[in-house]
């Protein structure tokens, strides 16, 4: 299989989505910068289209068929709305976009799509908002990538261990500070 196929296939994956394809395609697969965005960008945009547009029916077919699936998908939807509606309110469209395009695990084209179902949001207000946070993802994913291959090779890993360890803790010590505030 090609590498672009590799590079594709992996974008498509639930959890590594776009975080993993790009620095694969980028290190492993020696893909060009342009190449691993764009293939990846539109293989994780793909079970994005699925999701969107089959959620929805197969939820209401297996709320319909069994009753537990009724209970499960009513309890769903109220803990949901109820404990995020508010954000969903105050940030709008823009709670979607950001939560896709921070790439971190459990956000991503996934979990917006399951974000958009869950909220109603129809397919056409919610695949631009998706596809636009998985562009900025991407961008983030393939700077971040580019920038640490070229710290490994002109300074070695234990820079680029060094750096990414001091960039953990500045994390750390904000998130500390902003909750003992």
């Amino acid at each position: 299989m090609s590498s672009e196929w590799q590079t594709f296939l992996l974008a498509m994956i639930p959890l590594g989505e776009l975080r993993v394809s790009i620095p694969l395609a980028l290190a492993a697969y020696n893909l060009n910068w342009f190449s691993s965005y764009f293939i990846s960008v539109i293989g994780n945009l793909v079970p994005v289209i699925f999701l969107l547009r089959f959620l929805d029916p197969i939820s209401s077919w297996l709320s319909k068929s069994s009753k537990i699936f009724q209970q499960f998908f009513s309890w769903l939807f109220e803990r949901t709305r109820k404990k995020y509606s508010h954000q969903v309110k105050k940030y709008g469209s823009l709670a979607l976009v950001s939560f896709v395009a921070i790439p971190f695990p459990f956000t991503g084209g996934w979990t917006g799509s399951l974000i958009a179902f869950l909220f109603g949001i129809p397919f056409k207000v919610a695949f631009p908002l998706i596809a636009l946070g998985v562009m900025i993802a991407g961008a983030i994913v393939l700077i971040a990538t580019q920038l640490g291959i070229a710290i490994e090779k002109y300074f070695g890993w234990p820079t680029l261990f060094l750096i990414f360890f001091l960039l953990g803790f500045i994390y750390l010590m904000v998130k500390i500070f902003r909750k003992n505030k």
